[in-house]
């Protein structure tokens, strides 16, 4: 493991396997670690160090993989040592805010009454909770396109189910403790289902393939039903 001072922070550098490289940026998700993560990717992507491949930012770490055959974990240690003091502060600059269109509960909400029981509210109570706020895309994973968006608030946090879906639509905007979320294919999930929006969040046919990305700001905008479908049907 190699410790360093980057942005005024330290930070931790440690293998991943025989091909990876960790920058551990501290243990507690807030923005400010989120702005470091930004910076340095930002960075690399405008200055690559010499045999990386790809990285991936995520809430507190951010992992480069690189080819063996060009590079090795101590050189890129050293190169990431010489990088600017103040470069996550200066790279940290915000995105546009997003507007992502969601139907909220009935057939696209299933567990938004069950979210809104938890903590005695209404479901307009939730609905109003949860698209008052501005997200931050923190990471993408677990399917490809899913953003993990942080900044919601404690009054409706609901933990994952007990018993994950074996499918949950493509669409579908769900909470799991005090993170939310959009699943951009059909897959398995245990997340809370408030709600689901028309936009496809994975697009394959483009470069890059994924509507969001780290970094991003996000908003929820309530729609009605009859809006839900009029949008999907313009998207096809």
């Amino acid at each position: 493991m190699v410790n360093l001072d980057l942005g005024g922070a330290s930070v931790e550098i440690f293998p991943l396997g025989e091909s990876g490289l960790v920058v551990r940026f501290g243990e507690t998700i807030n923005l400010t670690v989120h702005h470091r993560i930004c910076g340095l990717a930002a960075y690399l992507t405008e200055f690559p160090l010499p045999g990386v491949i790809e990285f991936v930012p995520a809430y507190t770490t951010l992992t480069i993989y690189y080819d063996l055959w060009k590079t090795s974990f101590e050189v890129l240690a050293e190169g990431l040592k010489s990088l600017p003091l103040n470069l996550p502060e200066a790279r940290a600059a915000d995105r546009p805010l997003i507007e992502i269109p969601v139907c909220y509960g009935g057939e696209f909400g299933p567990d938004l009454e069950y979210v809104a029981q938890q903590y005695s509210l209404t479901t307009d109570d939730v609905i109003e909770i949860h698209s008052s706020v501005t997200y931050r895309v923190y990471l993408i994973g677990f399917a490809p396109g899913f953003p993990y968006l942080g900044g919601m608030s404690t009054r409706i946090a609901t933990p994952r189910r007990e018993s994950p879906r074996l499918s949950i639509p493509a669409g579908s905007v769900g909470i799991a403790g005090e993170q939310t979320g959009v699943y951009p294919l059909e897959t398995p999930g245990g997340w809370q289902l408030i709600g689901c929006t028309p936009w496809k969040l994975f697009l394959p046919e483009q470069t890059p393939p994924t509507r969001l990305t780290v970094g991003d700001q996000v908003r929820f905008r309530p729609i009605t039903h009859e809006t839900f479908i009029q949008l999907r049907n313009d998207s096809q």
